[in-house]
C-alpha cells in the first residue's frame, strides 16, 4: 500500500534575502483576502505544476524549479542560486494539505513587480520587524513563516544565513491544544498569546 504522505501536492517557496543596516531583510508579501493564506504575509511560492516536472527528477528540485516560476509570476524577480532551507509536512488536520521546499536566495537587486491578481502588498523588512508586527496584531504569519523568520533573524549578513542552509531540515508539523499549539521535532509554538514563542526541543 502507498503511503498517503508521499501523494501530496508539493510546493516550493523562496527567501530572498539582501542585506541592511540591520542585518538582514527579506521580500515578504500578503497575500489577497481570498484563496489560500488570506491576508496573511508570506514569501512567494506556489505548487509544483507540470512545467516544472522532470522525469527522474528528486521532489526537491522539482518545487525548486516552482519556487523560481513562481517567484517570478508572483514579485517579478528571477531568483537563482537558491539553497535549500527546510521541508514542511503539513499537519493532518489541516483541510488543505501541501509539501513546501523552502529555499534561500541571495536577491539579485532586480525591483520587485507584484502581480496584482496574487499580491496585496509587498514589502523588505528585517525578520525582527516582521516577527514584531505579527506579535501586536498588524500582521499575519503563519507557522512555517514566523518559525523561518525566527531562524533568520539570528544571523547579521546574508552570506552567513545562506551558509547555514544547504540541508533540508524536516518540519513534520502536530496540532494540540485545539491548533493553540504546533509541534515538531525540533520545538514547539505555543500560540495561546501573542507573541508567539518558540520552545526548542
Amino acid at each position: 500500500m502507498s503511503d498517503p504522505e508521499e501523494s501530496l501536492p508539493v510546493a516550493g517557496t523562496v527567501i530572498l534575502l539582501r542585506p541592511a543596516a540591520a542585518g538582514v531583510e527579506v521580500l515578504v508579501m500578503r497575500r489577497p483576502d481570498r484563496g489560500s493564506f488570506a491576508g496573511a504575509w508570506v514569501f512567494p511560492g506556489g505548487k509544483v505544476e507540470a512545467i516544472d516536472r522532470r522525469p527522474g527528477a528528486p521532489e526537491s528540485e522539482d518545487a525548486r524549479r516552482a519556487g523560481i516560476r513562481e517567484t517570478f509570476e508572483e514579485v517579478g524577480i528571477d531568483a537563482d542560486e537558491l539553497v535549500v532551507l527546510s521541508q514542511w509536512q503539513p499537519p493532518r488536520e489541516a483541510p488543505t494539505r501541501i509539501r513546501t521546499w523552502f529555499f534561500l536566495a541571495a536577491a539579485s537587486g532586480q525591483q520587485a513587480s507584484p502581480s496584482a491578481d496574487e499580491v496585496s502588498e509587498i514589502e523588505w523588512v528585517s525578520p525582527a520587524v516582521a516577527l514584531e508586527r505579527h506579535a501586536t496584531g498588524v500582521w499575519t504569519l503563519f507557522p512555517p513563516t514566523w518559525v523561518t523568520l525566527h531562524r533568520l533573524a539570528a544571523f547579521e549578513d546574508v552570506e552567513s544565513a545562506l551558509a547555514s542552509a544547504g540541508t533540508a531540515e524536516l518540519f513534520q508539523t502536530r496540532v494540540h491544544d485545539a491548533g493553540r499549539v504546533f509541534e515538531w521535532a525540533q520545538g514547539r509554538l505555543d500560540a495561546t498569546r501573542l507573541p508567539w514563542r518558540f520552545v526548542s526541543a
